[in-house]
C-alpha cells in the first residue's frame, strides 16, 4: 500500500477521533492519543510528523526510541480508550488493560501497533527538533498556555497498511 492511499480518511479521522501513537523502549510499551500530526513528502521519503510535548511520558520513552507506530480508528469503539490514553499517564496505569485495548506485532518496526485499528503508520525516526518558542506565530501561541511546546518527530513511513 502507497503512504498516501486513503491518506484523507486516515486524516479525517485523526482530526476528528484521535490516533494512538505507540512507541516501545527496550521492554516498556507506551501509547498516548494524539489529534495532531501529519503525513507528508520530504527528503523523497514519506513521513509521519508526530509531536509530543514535553511532560509526557511519551517523551521519556520516544527520545531513547528509534520508531513508533500510528493506529488510527475509523470508528467511535475506541472512544473511551482515546480519552483513557489521552488524560492519563503510563507512569500510573498500564494503558493496555485500563484501556482495554491490545497491543499486537507490528509489520516492520519493532513497536507494536494497536489491534483492531483501521489505518497504521510504521515509523522509524529520522530527525526530531523542538518547536521553537521565539520564531512561532503569535495568533497559534494560545494553543500552549504553559509553553509547552511540542517535540516533532519525524518518523519516515517504512510501512501503511489498513486493518
Amino acid at each position: 500500500m502507497n503512504f498516501y492511499e486513503d491518506l484523507g480518511i486516515a486524516m479525517d479521522n485523526l482530526s476528528k477521533r484521535g490516533a494512538f501513537l505507540t512507541v516501545k523502549n527496550e521492554n516498556i510499551v507506551n501509547t498516548m492519543t494524539i489529534a495532531w500530526g501529519y503525513v507528508g513528502y520530504s527528503w523523497n521519503r514519506p513521513f509521519f510528523v508526530a509531536m509530543v510535548r514535553p511532560q509526557r511520558y511519551t517523551q521519556e520513552l520516544i527520545k531513547y526510541a528509534k520508531d513508533y507506530t500510528i493506529s488510527i480508528p475509523y470508528s467511535d469503539d475506541f472512544k473511551e480508550a482515546l480519552t483513557i490514553c489521552g488524560t492519563k499517564s503510563g507512569r500510573d496505569i498500564d494503558k493496555e488493560k485500563e484501556g482495554e485495548i491490545k497491543f499486537i506485532p507490528s509489520q516492520v518496526v519493532d513497536s507494536p501497533v494497536v489491534d483492531n485499528c483501521d489505518m497504521y503508520y510504521e515509523c522509524e525516526i529520522k530527525y526530531v527538533d523542538l518547536i521553537d518558542k521565539d520564531k512561532f506565530p503569535e495568533e497559534l501561541k494560545k494553543n500552549y498556555p504553559k509553553e509547552d511546546y511540542h517535540y516533532l518527530y519525524y518518523g519516515e513511513i517504512v510501512k501503511a497498511y489498513k486493518k
